[in-house]
Formats: C-alpha cells, sequence, structure tokens
C-alpha cells in the first residue's frame, strides 16, 4: 500500500482561494481535498441541474457563479470540464478578459499536457495539467479516494514543484507525463480501467442470464485476484483457455455468446487475439496449438459459428 507524505504546515506554500469552472464528479472533489489542505474554495460554476446539487453537497456555502466570476475570485482555477469543451473554455475565458496575469490555471484532462493552456500563458496565467488517475463517483468516497491516487503532472520546468506540492496537498503522487506523451498516457489509462467497466458489465450480464443470483459476489474475489496477479506479475499471470491452448473451448464460447448475447462476440474475439499474441510472446502459449485456436478466432470475427471440439472448428453458422 502507497503511503502518501502529507506536508506539514511549514512545507505548505500560502493559502489560495480556489475557484471550480465545471462542477462534475472530478471538480468539486479536488476543492473539497484542497480545502482540507487548508485552501479556501470561493466560487464554483455548474450548468445542469445534478452539477449544481454536486456542488452544494461537496462544497456547501461556496457561491454558484459564472465561470468568468469563477475566475474573478480565484487565485486557482480548476477548469474540470470535458476535453474536448476544454481548448474552447480556455480561449473564451482569455477572450472575455477573465484571465489575469499570476493566477494559477490548472486543468484535469488526461488527453492535455499544459499547451492547451497556451493562450492563457500568453497574457500571464500559470499553466498546470494535473490529471487524476482514478474513477470519480461525484460523491464525498471521492476525497477519500485521492489518498495514493496518482496524478499525471505536465507544467513548464519552473511550475513542477508547484504542482507536485498541490498534488501532495490533495493526498496524491505526482507523476511527471511529459507534454508529447499526455495522449498515450490517457490511452493507456482508458483501455485499463474504462475498458475494464464494459467487460466486467458484459460478464455480469452473462452470468445473469446463466442463472447465477449473485454475479457481483461470483465475480468480486476472481476479479480481485486477476487484477492482483496483473499488476504483479504482467503477463505471465495470464490464465485460461487462450493462454492454454483450448481452441474447443474457445469455439464453444463463440457459439454460445452469439445465442445469448451477439452483441459481445467482437469484443470477446478482438480480446482472446490479443490475449494469444501476448501468451505466444511470452511462451505460455504452444505454437503448436495456436493454430486451431487463430482458425477458432478467425471464424468468430467472420460470423461463423464456432462449434469444434478437441482442438477443430466448425465451418457452420449464422452471420449476425
Amino acid at each position: 500500500m502507497s503511503t502518501v507524505h502529507q506536508p506539514d504546515i511549514k512545507d505548505r506554500p500560502a493559502r489560495l482561494t480556489v475557484g471550480v469552472v465545471g462542477a462534475g464528479r472530478v471538480g468539486p472533489a479536488l476543492a473539497a481535498s484542497l480545502q482540507l489542505a487548508g485552501h479556501r474554495p470561493v466560487a464554483v460554476s455548474g450548468v445542469s441541474d445534478a452539477s449544481r446539487r454536486r456542488a452544494e453537497t461537496m462544497l456547501p456555502d461556496v457561491p454558484l457563479v459564472p465561470p468568468a466570476e469563477v475566475l474573478t475570485r480565484a487565485d486557482l482555477v480548476l477548469l474540470t470540464v470535458p476535453d474536448d469543451v476544454l481548448p474552447g473554455l480556455v480561449g473564451g475565458l482569455v477572450e472575455t478578459g477573465a484571465v489575469r496575469p499570476g493566477q494559477l490555471l490548472v486543468h484535469t484532462s488526461g488527453r492535455y499536457g499544459a499547451g492547451v493552456l497556451d493562450p492563457a500563458t500568453r497574457v500571464g496565467a500559470l499553466p498546470l495539467a494535473l490529471h487524476p488517475a482514478m474513477t470519480f463517483t461525484g460523491t464525498p468516497v471521492d476525497v477519500q479516494r485521492l489518498a495514493g491516487c496518482s496524478f499525471g503532472v505536465t507544467a513548464p520546468e519552473e511550475l513542477r514543484l508547484a504542482a507536485e506540492a498541490l498534488v501532495i496537498e490533495m493526498g496524491g503522487e505526482p507523476e511527471w507525463i511529459s507534454e508529447q506523451n499526455r495522449p498515450l498516457y490517457h490511452a493507456a489509462l482508458a483501455l485499463g480501467a474504462n475498458h475494464l467497466v464494459t467487460l466486467v458489465a458484459q460478464s455480469m450480464e452473462l452470468l445473469r442470464t446463466a442463472g447465477v443470483e449473485a454475479p457481483g459476489r461470483m465475480l468480486g474475489p476472481l476479479l480481485g485476484a486477476a487484477l492482483d496477479n496483473a499488476l504483479r506479475s504482467g503477463d505471465t499471470a495470464l490464465t485460461g483457455p487462450v493462454a492454454r491452448g483450448d481452441a474447443g473451448t474457445v469455439a464453444a464460447h463463440i457459439t454460445e455468446l452469439r445465442k445469448h448475447a451477439p452483441q459481445t462476440v467482437a469484443g470477446y474475439v478482438a480480446m482472446a487475439r490479443a490475449t494469444a499474441d501476448r501468451a505466444l510472446a511470452h511462451g505460455l502459449l504452444k505454437p503448436e496449438l495456436a493454430e486451431d485456436l487463430l482458425g477458432v478466432l478467425a471464424d468468430g470475427a467472420g460470423g461463423t459459428n464456432g462449434g469444434g471440439t478437441n482442438g477443430t472448428h466448425g465451418t457452420e453458422g449464422n452471420d449476425r
């Protein structure tokens, strides 16, 4: 378990007034965390009813105001809006004269580095990209989850210490990401975290269809162990019919999925192919078993119903 260093009061930078533009799931949690470190949230903006309720819950007594007024009131402004919205927001705030010299502008997009804040930097703002590698619920539990959470940090070299200090004050662990590597960094996180939710949800639906009354209870220990093994051992933790080269079992899987949940077949085949490649590369899948397995997957991708056994695959089936 990671141990997070919480700085003493004497180590902390001067207390800042904090504003939030975009009261989604992330912004209020980060502002609440900064408040625990002694900073003072003073303004938040939100458009939807849900974001306004979230702000009132996470940041009680902090006034809801338009985005430009948030910047007027705050020394440190959290820009916590969707990735595609961020460039336009920054440009609009600069055009209206809302950004002032010496103001810390912090965005939380994983995709972008500090460069997306260049329009604000040119008028004297101090740009920081602080992306928490965490999934958020929009509830107070998020503040607790920030303890030990890694943050992808990108900023000009002269602001590096300030950026890392803010992350540490929120209980996080700063991880420096170069500007050019931000998209790759974000793709890696999305591949692991976002797709995991989809896979687990599909697995739970299939278990219910198979008659399992408590799929979450069944999957919890299995997935927890699989995740732990993967983080500890990487590809050598691979198990299951693909890694073993059980082509008949994989064919049966595809047959059943095509019957009961045809929308899952493409994902199953794609992940099985990726697993086979990694298992082959690491000597877990025997080359002599891989041919039949890859044949089953090719048929599955083409809409054929794989129904063979003992390492063979069938040639009949229905297209989706």
